[in-house]
């Protein structure tokens, strides 16, 4: 006992003298008045024109005798109902906390003051460990030793994070329901009370009956500390309360949500206020916005995402409300393509070899038991690659990517940019692979950069807010995907889709390249193209993956992408297609060259690949010219073959030697042999030496 006593003092001694000293050092009310939490971002277009002004958002401080009761009442009630009667530090409620840890096997209950949270909110971090909560515990009872009762809760409600980058409650009235806090109801109180708790989870922009459910808490919190009677909390409807929606959200939150977190990668570490300069075009997005609300089937989303020729980001957007779903369908959403995804499929059997012009037979196909149809249920026969893509003949797809590999339309697509995981069962040619918008839209770029790379971007430059440059996009060439011949292939057959083909309802005045997809129940819909340097993909269909009747690539989607390119390519100038077909070489020869010219432009190899002479058994080189010896010349001395030369290596073997083995046929023609065409892998060569006057024959070689 005397041991114990002893501690006890020594730790009272010690605890003492540690909040004395921590009291001492605390700045002063007037200083934590000034200061402030959090850094802030203002983000702007590419013409400067601010879109949106994120992180802190402060607003009036209020002074204790301003603050109304009711929202003093409502923060303690749920936060810290003995505020009054402790020190800083809450002995019953870290006891309760200690309770609950022992009888549930981990801590359910958290045992803060609000003192102990404003000494976090200003001095710590989050981290949930044993010496933070001392420190924080030290620090609560200093603020409590220099600081009044009152002056605490004025710090802790002007001061305290409510969620949506609003400080303080005036900036969280201000945010929430448009007014400022001295106007606030009791229902509006409970509101802002109840999101200290978690601001993510309950802030009204984020999820708004999460949000008012935990409002009713707190006024059953508010009726058990007697503040207001057990009627007035049944009584208040919180379904009355008017949230206040914030300017721009539907349509530049999507894209700042996508943009901003990749400055944790492009900048150093800095808590200073910064200026983001993005590429999105504010013209650009109000019409993407206004073409997705227009088009979209009624219970339907709808995404959009339209890119510079260099990958920069014009516009954005990921659902039709962003505050009723922040959701990102352009970026984060995996849908199935559908026919959209054949793009991959005719590139890698243009590479393989083929021409829009080839011939294909649209018929019945059955591969490893898949067995596909088109969507009329018909087949047109014998027709060219060009009419085949343009109707998206699933048959012919289904032969192609059987030809050519389906793990090779999987690199293909792999090429391109798709990221998600990519199948390589014979159905993969349709579309079954789930994808992204924004990658798909990075593919159909990569074409409409002639088969070049492009990399989505949104960040141009960040400055400070003095002007000091942090950081500047700096153009980089894109990786070559595809030859020249290939890309002006695949634009031509993408071309033909939407002047001829499934894709009609996305012409705008102008030539367009572009595929549609849709997948089986109608339950995806989309739309890709280009024109003038604007690559757009348009995608719409339901969150729950339900159908979507009469959904379908070539009529929403499309329709969507021509309002909103029409838009977007009026101030450019109209821009042609490069759809020449530039073969490479081996792909102009024939199969079978034609033999040509005198027999003496030409010489030959036997299976060994001894040169030898038409119509004659001799491996010497042509008649009229000097001897022409080879590795698989025997002869020695005065033998068929001529005087060997003074330096030549003797023989292997010597011709008695060969009589034997060849049975004494050596230099006889066999009987039972006739005369042959000359052999197919004759190389076309000039006479041994060439002839005066005539250049000599480049070499041509066979297909094969």
């Amino acid at each position: 006992m005397i041991w114990g006593v002893a501690l006890a003092l020594l730790g009272a001694i010690f605890l003492g003298t540690a909040v004395y000293m921590t009291a001492r050092e605390l700045p002063s009310f007037s200083s934590l008045q000034s200061s402030q939490n959090g850094q802030m971002i203002v983000v702007r277009a590419r013409d400067g024109t601010e879109l949106v002004s994120l992180g802190p958002s402060y607003g009036q401080w209020l002074s204790y005798d301003k603050i109304p009761d009711i929202m003093k009442d409502a923060i303690v009630s749920v936060e810290d109902r003995r505020f009054r009667e402790h020190w800083g530090v809450d002995p019953v409620g870290v006891g309760r906390s200690v309770m609950v840890r022992v009888e549930k096997g981990r801590w359910r209950q958290g045992g803060s003051t609000i003192t102990q949270q404003l000494a976090r909110t200003i001095f710590l971090n989050n981290s949930r460990t044993f010496g933070r909560k001392i420190r924080e515990a030290v620090l609560a009872l200093a603020l409590e030793h220099k600081f009044s009762k009152n002056e605490v809760l004025e710090l802790y409600l002007n001061k305290v994070y409510f969620g949506g980058g609003a400080y303080g409650i005036d900036a969280a009235s201000r945010k929430f329901f448009g007014h400022p806090a001295t106007e606030l109801s009791t229902a509006e109180a409970a509101i802002i009370a109840g999101l200290v708790k978690a601001p993510s989870n309950y802030s009204p922009t984020a999820d708004v009956e999460a949000a008012k459910s935990r409002g009713k808490v707190v006024l059953s919190q508010m009726a058990k500390a007697g503040v207001i009677s057990q009627g007035d909390a049944s009584e208040i409807d919180l379904d009355d309360v008017k949230i206040a929606k914030e300017r721009g959200q539907n349509s530049v939150r999507y894209f700042t949500d996508w943009a901003l977190p990749q400055l944790d990668v492009l900048l150093p570490e800095t808590d200073e206020p910064i200026e983001v300069w993005t590429t999105l075009d504010v013209g650009m997005q109000r019409a993407a916005t206004q073409a997705i609300d227009s088009n979209v089937p009624k219970g339907a989303q709808g995404a959009l995402v339209s890119l510079d020729g260099d990958g920069g980001v014009l516009a954005m957007v990921g659902g039709t409300d962003y505050v009723h779903s922040n959701y990102n369908r352009a970026t984060q959403a995996m849908r199935q393509p559908g026919s959209a995804w054949k793009l991959f499929v005719y590139l890698a059997a243009l590479e393989a070899g083929y021409t829009p012009d080839d011939r294909v037979v649209d018929e019945p196909v059955t591969i490893a038991g898949w067995s596909p149809n088109n969507s009329g249920r018909t087949f047109a026969g014998e027709i060219d690659v060009r009419t085949a893509f343009a109707y998206s003949k699933n048959t012919v797809a289904a032969s192609l990517g059987n030809e050519v590999g389906f793990g090779t339309v999987a690199s293909m697509a792999r090429r391109f940019g798709i990221t998600t995981p990519v199948n390589t069962n014979p159905s993969m040619v349709l579309g079954t692979s789930d994808v992204r918008v924004i990658d798909m839209t990075r593919a159909f770029a990569a074409v409409s950069a002639g088969g070049t790379a492009v990399e989505p971007y949104g960040i141009l430059k960040v400055t400070t807010t003095k002007g000091e440059l942090l950081y500047e996009h700096k153009a980089q060439a894109g990786q070559v995907l595809v030859p020249p011949n290939v890309a002006a292939g695949i634009t031509d057959l993408l071309q033909s889709a939407v002047a001829t083909g499934t894709g009609r309802a996305a012409q705008i005045g102008r030539p367009v390249a572009g595929k549609t997809g849709t997948t089986s129940s109608n339950k995806d819909g989309w739309f890709l193209g280009f024109s003038s340097g604007i690559t757009t993909g348009v995608w719409m269909g339901r969150d729950d993956a339900k159908a979507v009747p009469g959904l379908q690539g070539g009529h929403a989607p499309a329709s969507a992408f021509a309002a909103y390119m029409r838009f977007a390519v009026k101030g450019r100038p109209v821009k042609p297609f490069d759809t020449e077909l530039k073969l490479p070489e081996w792909q102009l020869e024939p199969d079978d060259e034609q033999m040509t010219g005198s027999p003496d432009d030409y010489y030959y190899t036997d299976e060994n690949g001894n040169l030898i002479q038409p119509g004659s058994t001799s491996r010497r080189g042509p008649a009229d010219g000097p001897p022409r010896y080879e590795d698989g010349d025997v002869g020695a001395g005065e033998g068929p073959a001529g005087p060997a030369p003074a330096n030549r290596a003797p023989p292997a073997v010597g011709d008695d030697f060969l009589e034997q083995a060849t049975g004494g046929r050596r230099n006889q023609p066999d009987p039972d042999l006739r005369a042959a065409p000359p052999p197919p892998n004759a190389f076309r060569r000039p006479s041994y030496p060439p002839q005066q006057g005539r250049p000599a024959p480049r070499p041509e070689y066979d297909q094969q």
